[in-house]
């Protein structure tokens, strides 16, 4: 489905979980496939690794005037943590995305809200790391904002060499869970 506004996309987890590295993708995925126009942001605590992380995406047919978005239309939650903190920037009507093996809630009754068990669907091919993917290739099924060769190309372009085969299976598996889950066929 074409995107025909503005949407504001936010990656949250811990650091290690590629949150960032999520948005980049996405982004350049839009930008780079998709021909629309878009802005990343990030923050991580102190931790670094193992501390809370966040990064967002901000997609657009036009221009985009602020890389700051007030309130998120989608949010992908990968720990208890994150989701704690970010949860509230989620707009009412919003798609939630969470791995039900690292966030318990409490849930969200005025959003939609869709489990991924990523943890566990990595953890099956040999790379539990490869979380991030399953959750990329999930939001691209669900979303239909890119198409599913972009987000390809794009994981090609932004992982090493040594991972790619890893996670582009774990994007295949997060596209045949939206598809399984949502009853979309093939975007």
């Amino acid at each position: 489905m074409p995107l025909e506004d503005r949407v504001a996309i936010q990656f949250c987890g811990f650091g290690g979980q590629g949150v960032v590295l999520s948005s980049i993708i996405f982004g350049t995925a839009a930008v780079i496939g998709a021909g629309l126009e878009a802005v990343q942001t990030q923050s991580y605590g102190s931790e670094a690794r193992g501390g809370e992380c966040q990064a967002e995406v901000i997609l657009s047919p036009k221009a985009i005037g602020s890389p700051l978005a007030d309130k998120i239309d989608i949010l992908i939650a990968m720990s208890q943590m994150a989701y704690t903190r970010y949860a509230k920037r989620l707009r009412a009507g919003g798609i939630l995305v969470t791995d039900p093996d690292m966030v318990h809630g409490p849930a969200r009754a005025d959003a939609a809200v869709y489990p991924v068990p990523a943890s566990r669907i990595a953890e099956e091919i040999g790379s539990k790391i490869a979380a991030n993917m399953v959750m990329l290739g999930f939001l691209q099924q669900l979303t239909g904002y890119i198409a599913e060769n972009h987000l390809i190309d794009a994981i090609r372009e932004n992982v090493r060499e040594s991972t790619l085969k890893t996670n582009l299976q774990a994007a295949q598996q997060g596209m045949a869970w939206a598809r399984k889950l949502t009853g979309i066929s093939e975007v």
